[in-house]
Parts: C-alpha cells; sequence; structure tokens
C-alpha cells in the first residue's frame, strides 16, 4: 500500500485552509487543519507531519516562531510559508527560521499543488539521505567488528605462533628455511598494518578529535611530517624541500592527525615519484585562510581517477609501475581535514605530477 503523506495547515484564516483542503481532496494525501500557532504545534506533535504550512501573520505566536519550534520539534519536517504580506525581507526571515519555500496569497490549486509536491520531494529526499546515512554507518560498524574479530584476532595468533615457532627451531632451519619464515612474517605483518589502516578510517571520531583541538604550529606539522617520511625519501634519492612563509598564524587543531596528513601525502609523492626527484611543500597565509600545498613530480593521476581518490579503498590505475596502494590514507586525510573546518583538493595530470592543495582556517 502506498504511503500517504501527511500535511498541516497553519493558518487562521477558515477560506484558506478550507480552499488548500479542498485542492489537495483526492490526493495521496492525509490532511490535518490548526487555526493558530499554538494549535498547529501541539497537533504536530501528535500528527507528526511530513509537510507544514504555516501563515505568517496570526494572532498569538507569530508564523515565525512556529517555523522555529517545528524545527526544534523535527529538524527535517518540511516547513512552506504561505501569507498575504509577502515581502523580500520576510521571505527571508522565514528561509532563516527553517522554511523551505515561500507562497503568497491569493494563490491558484495549480500553484499549490505544485508547490506541495516539490515539499513533499524534499521531504522524501531527506529521509532517504539520512535512510543511507543510517546504512552507511551500520555497514561501518559491521566492518569494524568483521575486520577486528574475524580477521585481526586469528592473524596475530598465527603471527605469534610463527614467532614461537621461528624460536624454538632456530638451530635447526637451514637459510633457505629461516628466509621462507621471514618471507611469511613479513605477509603476515603487512596484512596485520593493512586491517590497523582500515579500523583507523572506520573509527575517525570527528567529534572526539575537535575535543582536544588547540593553538597549532604548521612549522611543527610540516617538520614533523617530513621528519617521519625522511628515510622513504632517503632510500629514493627524493629531496623533500620545505618553504613555509613567515610569518603564519597558527590553527586551532590537532597536531599528530595534521602530521598524519600531510606525512599520507608526502608518502604517496614518495611512493609515486620516481628517483632522484623533488617534492616542494609550501605554506602561506591568505585571506585569514592558511594553505599547505604539496607538489611532486611524479607519476599523476588521470583524468577519471581524479574525482574518486578521496573516498574509501579507491585505487586508480596509472598504467606504470609502482607500489600497491591500501586507498585509505586519502581517505582518512579528507575526514581529518573536514573535522578542522578545511578542505582538501588535487590538481594532476597524468605523467606530470600532482599538487594537493590543504586549506585551514587561522
Amino acid at each position: 500500500m502506498k504511503k500517504k503523506y501527511k500535511i498541516l495547515i497553519i493558518d487562521d484564516e477558515e477560506v484558506v485552509r478550507d480552499s488548500c483542503a479542498l485542492i489537495l481532496a483526492g490526493g495521496n494525501y492525509q490532511l490535518a487543519s490548526a487555526e493558530n500557532g499554538i494549535m498547529g504545534l501541539n497537533l504536530a506533535k501528535e500528527f507528526q507531519p511530513d509537510l507544514v504550512f504555516v501563515d505568517l501573520k496570526m494572532p498569538g505566536i507569530s508564523g515565525l516562531e512556529v517555523l522555529a519550534k517545528l524545527r526544534d520539534l523535527d529538524p527535517n519536517i518540511v516547513s512552506i510559508v504561505i501569507t498575504g504580506f509577502a515581502t523580500v525581507a520576510s521571505a527571508v526571515e522565514a528561509m532563516k527560521n527553517g522554511a523551505y519555500d515561500f507562497l503568497p496569497k491569493p494563490f491558484t490549486p495549480d500553484e499549490f499543488r505544485l508547490i506541495t509536491q516539490r515539499g513533499l520531494d524534499r521531504r522524501r529526499l531527506v529521509l532517504e539521505t539520512i535512510a543511507l546515512r543510517r546504512e552507511k554507518e551500520m555497514l561501518r560498524e559491521n566492518f569494524a567488528a568483521i575486520v577486528s574479530h574475524e580477521l585481526k584476532s586469528p592473524l596475530g595468533a598465527v603471527q605469534q605462533n610463527l614467532f614461537n615457532l621461528e624460536f624454538e627451531l632456530e638451530d635447526k632451519l637451514d637459510a633457505d628455511q629461516k628466509e621462507k619464515i621471514a618471507r611469511m612474517k613479513a605477509k603476515i605483518a603487512d596484512l596485520i598494518n593493512l586491517i590497523h589502516t582500515w579500523l583507523r578510517v572506520i573509527s575517525v571520531d570527528v567529534n572526539k578529535l575537535r575535543e582536544g583541538f588547540k593553538p597549532t604550529s604548521l612549522h611543527a606539522v610540516v617538520a614533523k611530517a617530513v621528519e617521519n617520511v625522511q628515510p622513504q625519501a632517503v632510500r629514493k634519492n627524493i629531496a623533500i624541500v620545505p618553504s613555509l612563509r613567515e610569518p603564519l598564524s597558527l590553527v586551532n587543531g590537532d597536531e599528530g592527525t595534521l602530521v598524519e596528513v600531510v606525512g599520507n601525502i608526502l608518502g604517496n609523492g614518495i611512493k609515486f615519484s620516481r628517483e632522484g626527484s623533488m617534492i616542494l611543500v609550501n605554506a602561506e597565509e591568505k585571506d585569514k585562510n592558511l594553505t599547505i600545498t604539496i607538489a611532486d613530480s611524479g607519476i599523476g593521476i588521470s583524468k577519471e581517477d581524479l574525482p574518486y581518490i578521496f573516498e574509501d579503498f579507491y585505487t586508480g590505475d596509472t598504467g606504470q609501475i609502482a607500489q600497491k596502494s591500501s586507498g585509505l590514507g586519502l581517505a582518512i586525510s579528507k575526514r581529518i581535514v573536514e573535522a578542522h573546518n578545511g578542505t582538501i583538493s588535487v590538481e594532476s595530470e597524468l605523467g606530470k605530477g600532482s599538487t594537493f592543495i590543504i586549506c585551514l582556517p587561522v
């Protein structure tokens, strides 16, 4: 059976309430009406409408107050203002108080039907978005449980038994057998590190992260990130050249996770750059924003891959030989930067390198 949308009409004019009901008669709607704001709010608690039409000028509490209280009652209710005193100022004020749309009196039946349909379409999209968000969170939670219990624990046990076996047979193994055990240990360690990375993606708690924010220096962030990846850079003979303009204001943030972001991007730059190349790290302040730019001259990213590189588990096909990636570092970085009320973007061309831009408010 098709769901009936609930529509509430709050207007002090009986003729308006009756007209609205008559226009929508025979449709897939369940209607209710109230002659003032107090009655309308009380009815809304019981009726739980999808869409509410609110008159701005009513005796008692005003339509703007009704809008604000409806938003407190359910922020996902779609509200539409109807009034005979339509001005740009009143429309703007209504939108500020949560109204979705604005309908001046007098209105034709077709105008009312059209705006009703638009409001219900909006309600449907809002509810679908909420349902998808919940589904995604459930999938993340289930995935975390599977990774922790079904993968991490058995692998940890295998790793521990391998350590024990190697110790017990140390004087009995020949060089070839020791090499095979070393390779097994390395592969298991790689798998466990990958699982830890997956769990890191799932467990980034934005609200908890923000609780620890404090004034942070980008000089310290960049210096620590460069220090962390320096061994990888040395192995490939890649020079990391920081250039931070003075003075730079502090950012309100978490130093550890910002170091992780810069380190992730530098690590990718090293991984996908040619030996003997250079990575430039610049930072500057402009218009109350701090921008960190990290540019490499590596293999670059194709136009097809660019829109997806910040998504979980996405790994593009560069067409060139490079180290494998879990596809999670940039996803984690994006969440961390957004938790700092910042943005992260990339400009790249296949075969010509990539430039990542991190923008943070001072």
